[in-house]
């Protein structure tokens, strides 16, 4: 008896002749407006939820190309960050991170072109349940913020990884995030300073995914369609942001983060 070699859902053929929208099933197509909707709700709100999407995208589309089209919404959505918290940011923070997230980001690009999807994600994956582990044991044992000398080490260890997780697998929510946490930053100088950095961090991204090929005709339509979700998640998520407590933001962002590092784990 002969075996089919019908693709399933999350192996349909991604790209049609002539550079077109991607061929992709209903279903497949409901899940990739989900994940782009918790995109936008990720850079209004919910930092960390963006690790979902990333998520069901390397679960629809392969993985490179799943990298460069998540790439671009993410950029949509950074618009709608800055715009609504861009008086908020914390700039001395962003200074002191700016050099470890370069040397991250190029560290990130040299790891992409040689190395297997699961060799990545199951590194990040390990780092970031130690950052969390981290994170909690310092938030328990001691109540002042980072100091002066602490704060440099702490920006130069998780700028670097930061760098290198958003340039690979575009996760490098969770470990700002952790960081930012230790800062405890309030939530809108949290979404501010987060909203900077990865706006200015993405765009960066952009020729370095172009050189890698991760980002071509097909994403961009593709992008196009998804667009409308992006917004109107970050619109719902500039809603929120106005009714979550400090206390129940920093469980929202620490348990969006462990499932971020299990998924990667696993």
């Amino acid at each position: 008896m002969r075996r089919s070699t019908r693709p399933s859902t999350a192996q349909l053929p991604t790209t049609a002749p002539g550079g077109d929208v991607p061929d992709l099933s209903t279903i497949a197509w409901g899940l990739l407006v989900v994940a782009a909707f918790t995109v936008g709700i990720s850079k209004t709100s919910l930092p960390g939820a963006s690790i979902l999407s990333v998520a069901i995208f390397a679960a629809i589309l392969p993985a490179k190309q799943s990298t460069g089209a998540l790439l671009l919404l993410l950029i949509v959505a950074d618009m709608f960050a800055v715009l609504t918290y861009r008086r908020h940011a914390n700039w001395p923070a962003l200074l002191r991170l700016a050099p470890a997230v370069l040397v991250g980001v190029v560290l990130g690009v040299a790891f992409l072109a040689f190395a297997p999807d699961q060799w990545v994600k199951r590194f990040i994956g390990v780092i970031l349940l130690v950052l969390i582990a981290i994170t909690l044991f310092r938030r328990r044992v001691q109540a002042q913020v980072l100091d002066g000398g602490r704060h440099r080490v702490a920006a130069a260890s998780y700028g670097t990884l930061g760098g290198f997780t958003t340039m690979v697998a575009n996760a490098g929510g969770p470990v700002m995030s952790m960081y930012f946490l230790a800062s405890r930053f309030e939530v809108k100088e949290f979404l501010g300073t987060a909203a900077w950095f990865f706006a200015l961090v993405n765009l960066t991204k952009v020729p370095f995914s172009i050189g890698l090929g991760l980002i071509t005709v097909p994403e961009l339509l593709l992008d196009l369609v998804l667009v409308p979700a992006v917004v109107a998640g970050a619109l719902l998520g500039r809603w929120l942001a106005q009714r979550l407590n400090q206390v129940l933001f920093d469980r929202i962002v620490i348990t969006l983060t462990i499932v971020g590092a299990v998924y990667l784990l696993f």
